[in-house]
């Protein structure tokens, strides 16, 4: 049996979005793309880490295996990294968490609002509302139009449970956790995402075993902006 790299997508993404990404990685591998829960045709699935983890533990039931996430898929492959037998990370526009206890409250609060107004809102005035936040700035018109349609794919109550579930304000951080972590991980943010690359920055530094790519001309998001870019850097990575 081929060995297994599972994809983890973002938060109001779909397995979807990591079809372009998903036909340019090696055929040596057997690419996983499922919908996380809250999300896609996993919409009613619960979220809850303990019960992502297992769902990952199902897919790839032969120890070791491969874990990339973006974003929200990124921050539960760091903690799923800590308790499955995944032998490389590759962790995209991601974050460990909010390390002071106040900002993460405010955050979870934050979090909680938001998913009652998607609930109250619905999915297409949320995903218009989604779609306008300054972290997608420099997308092109087709990228925007692409993430749209994805957005779309989800529901209300996905969604919002998805929120109050995998929330940074919710999972608890892992920056001191990161030295234990002696796996190759691979770190890749977009040139743009100023954010996301300080925190990659800081991550490598704490992590045994890290490697930083920077994506050029993409923002937040580049294994949709440039997805061959970010599937040669997997390959890359896994080599």
């Amino acid at each position: 049996m081929l060995p297994p790299l599972i994809l983890l997508h973002g938060f109001t993404q779909t397995r979807q979005s990591w079809r372009r990404t998903a036909t340019a990685l090696p055929s040596r591998y057997r690419v996983l793309t499922p919908d996380l829960p809250g999300h896609g045709q996993a919409a009613q699935r619960t979220a809850s880490l303990d019960a992502v983890t297992a769902y990952l533990r199902a897919l790839a039931p032969a120890a070791p295996f491969t874990l990339a996430g973006y974003s929200m898929g990124g921050r539960i492959a760091l903690h799923a990294a800590f308790s499955l037998p995944v032998d490389r990370l590759i962790l995209i526009g991601a974050s460990p968490g909010l390390a002071d206890p106040a900002e993460r409250e405010r955050r979870r609060q934050a979090d909680a609002a938001l998913a009652t107004k998607i609930e109250t809102i619905g999915v297409e005035a949320f995903a218009r509302e989604w779609g306008r936040l300054p972290l997608w700035d420099g997308q092109s018109d087709r990228v925007r139009a692409a993430a749209y349609a994805d957005r779309l794919r989800n529901t209300p109550p996905g969604l919002a449970q998805a929120l109050r579930g995998f929330g940074t304000g919710t999972l608890a951080p892992l920056w001191d956790r990161l030295p234990e972590l002696t796996i190759p991980v691979t770190l890749i943010t977009g040139e743009r995402d100023e954010k996301f690359h300080a925190i990659a920055t800081r991550m490598a530094e704490r992590l045994p075993n890290a490697h930083h790519v920077v994506i050029p001309g993409t923002g937040h998001a580049p294994q949709l902006e440039d997805p061959d870019a970010v599937a040669g850097t997997i390959r890359e990575a896994i080599s």
